[in-house]
């Protein structure tokens, strides 16, 4: 493992000796997931799930921190079957969909939803002319309940499209007091105020986690990244985790280890096991 912080290995090491009460976040498309065209297609790395479930009996709890809605994070990634696994080690699997909107954890087993935020509904009706106004007609529009996100990757520029696309959907979201969080190749819309970063912040405030490790890929991670900087700064020791790729750098430049990918991601989750099972023996 190279570190690419000045305090990374420290980092680690910390969460390391403090692993009864570390708290493992991971983001799930990109992260645990490849990225592909069809997000639909989006299926958990065939060695995730067991990389889990042994990551789950060394340390306090995992959770996936996804903006995805909870339900299809489940589905595409079998966490049902983790969280049953998880649970036979006296642990437990958070599944934090829609930014943090939604929660499912494998004690409880079903999915905790508010109300789609006011002005969405509306929003979601412009989108056809918003779209059309772009030059973006054929983008892919996702109506996640809670939120709506629209998908350039399949278009033949999506990049052009996307810098066409992404100042009209801010103004328009701001119109109805709504949030705009720009990924890769996706720009999505959704209720204010909720984000990753107080995802993560309710969750280590709940179970009283003394360290956190965070993996993240995308810009609608940096929220998460900022809050682990904000509890190291208040001394809890916290690793930086960013599962590289040539669409976006970002949080590369925040992490304190780089990795290429979801197999990157799941080869450092398990020297984070190992390494703790070892200091334990």
């Amino acid at each position: 493992m190279e570190f690419t912080s000045t305090t990374g290995e420290q980092q680690y090491a910390a969460c390391v000796r403090a692993a009864d009460d570390l708290l493992v976040g991971l983001d799930f498309d990109g992260t645990l997931a490849p990225i592909v065209e069809d997000p639909e297609q989006a299926h958990i790395h065939p060695d995730a799930p067991e990389v889990l479930v042994d990551l789950a009996e060394q340390v306090g709890a995992v959770a996936v921190v996804t903006g995805r809605p909870a339900r299809q994070a489940l589905a595409l990634g079998g966490l049902e079957e983790v969280g049953n696994a998880v649970g036979d080690h006296g642990r437990e699997l958070f599944v934090l969909g829609q930014y943090g909107n939604e929660r499912w954890t494998s004690t409880d087993r079903r999915v905790i939803s508010p109300a789609p935020p006011r002005g969405l509904a509306t929003f979601t009706s412009t989108l056809p002319r918003l779209l059309h106004r772009a030059e973006a007609g054929d983008a892919w529009i996702e109506e996640k309940g809670l939120a709506v996100a629209v998908h350039t990757r399949r278009l033949d520029d999506a990049d052009a499209a996307y810098e066409r696309l992404l100042p009209l959907l801010t103004d328009a979201a701001k119109s109805h007091d709504l949030d705009v969080e720009p990924g890769r190749s996706v720009i999505e819309v959704r209720a204010h105020g909720m984000h990753k970063g107080a995802a993560v912040r309710r969750l280590v405030e709940e179970l009283g986690a003394r360290a956190v490790v965070f993996g993240g890929d995308d810009l609608g991670d940096i929220e998460a990244f900022r809050e682990v900087e904000r509890l190291r700064a208040d001394g809890m020791p916290g690793l930086l985790v960013c599962s590289d790729s040539e669409e976006e750098s970002a949080l590369a430049e925040l992490a304190d280890v780089v990795v290429s990918g979801p197999d990157g991601v799941l080869a450092l989750l398990r020297e984070l096991a190992s390494d703790i099972a070892s200091a334990r023996a």
